[in-house]
C-alpha cells in the first residue's frame, strides 16, 4: 500500500514524513512517498495533502505545478480514494478561503475558511499551542481518541462548515474551530497530527489503517 505526502512547497514536509514513516513501519508493506509527480498520485493508494501558508497561495502552488491538480481530483474524486488534508490542506477541502482574497477551494465539503474571531479578547490569533478535542461523531480514524486528547494547532482561519453533521471533533478557542472534518472517503485535520505526539501518531495509524 503506497502513501503519498503530495509536495505542492508549501511548507516543510520533514516531519510529516517521518511520523507517517513511523507509523506505516509498524504495518505490513506499507511505503511512504513524498511526490509532486502526477503518476505518482493516480498509483497511490492513499494521497496526504499537508499545508502550511496562506489559503490563496497554497491552492495557486497546487494548480502551477504541471498535472498536480488534475491528478488530486481524479484520485480522490473519481477513484474515491483516501484523503487526509492537513493544516491548510483541510481547509482547501471547502467551498471558499476568505484569506486575503476570495479563493475556491476544491468544494469537497461545503463552508467558508474566515478569520478565527475569539469572544474572549485575552485569546490570540493565531490560534497556536495544544488545546483539546471534543468528539462528536464516530469515525474509523478516530478511533481510541476520547474528549480530552491534546493536539497541535498553528492557524489563524478556520473552517466554518454549511452540515455540522461533517464536523466530527472540536476545540474551544472563544468559540468552536473545527478541529476533524469528513465526507465519503475524506477527511480533514485542522491540528497537525505529527505535532500532537502520542494523539497524533494514533490518528495517523488509524489512517494508514482505514479501508473505506
Amino acid at each position: 500500500m503506497l502513501t503519498a505526502l503530495i509536495d505542492y512547497e508549501s511548507g516543510n514536509l520533514h516531519s510529516a514524513q517521518k511520523a507517517f514513516e513511523r507509523m506505516a513501519a509498524e504495518l505490513p508493506n506499507e511505503e511512504v512517498i513524498v511526490t509532486s509527480d502526477p503518476d505518482v498520485l493516480r498509483r497511490a493508494d492513499r494521497l496526504v495533502l499537508p499545508g502550511d501558508g496562506a489559503f490563496p497561495a497554497c491552492k495557486a502552488a497546487l494548480v502551477e505545478k504541471t498535472g498536480l491538480y488534475e491528478a488530486l481530483l481524479e484520485a480522490v474524486e473519481a477513484d474515491a480514494k483516501p484523503f487526509l488534508g492537513i493544516c491548510v490542506g483541510m481547509q482547501m477541502m471547502a467551498s471558499f478561503g476568505h484569506e486575503y482574497q476570495t479563493t475556491p477551494g476544491l468544494n469537497w465539503i461545503a463552508g467558508d475558511i474566515r478569520p478565527i474571531k475569539p469572544t474572549d479578547p485575552r485569546l490570540k490569533v493565531p490560534h497556536m499551542g495544544w488545546n483539546d478535542l471534543v468528539i462528536t461523531g464516530a469515525h474509523p480514524v478516530l478511533a481510541g481518541l476520547k474528549n480530552g486528547d491534546h493536539a497541535y494547532f498553528v492557524h489563524s482561519y478556520h473552517f466554518v462548515l454549511q452540515d455540522v453533521t461533517q464536523r466530527l471533533a472540536h476545540v474551544d478557542y472563544g468559540g468552536e474551530i473545527s478541529a476533524f472534518v469528513s465526507s465519503g472517503t475524506r477527511i480533514g485535520m485542522q491540528f497537525h497530527p505529527e505535532k500532537s505526539q502520542s494523539t497524533g501518531l494514533r490518528l495517523i495509524s488509524n489512517f494508514l489503517n482505514w479501508r473505506p
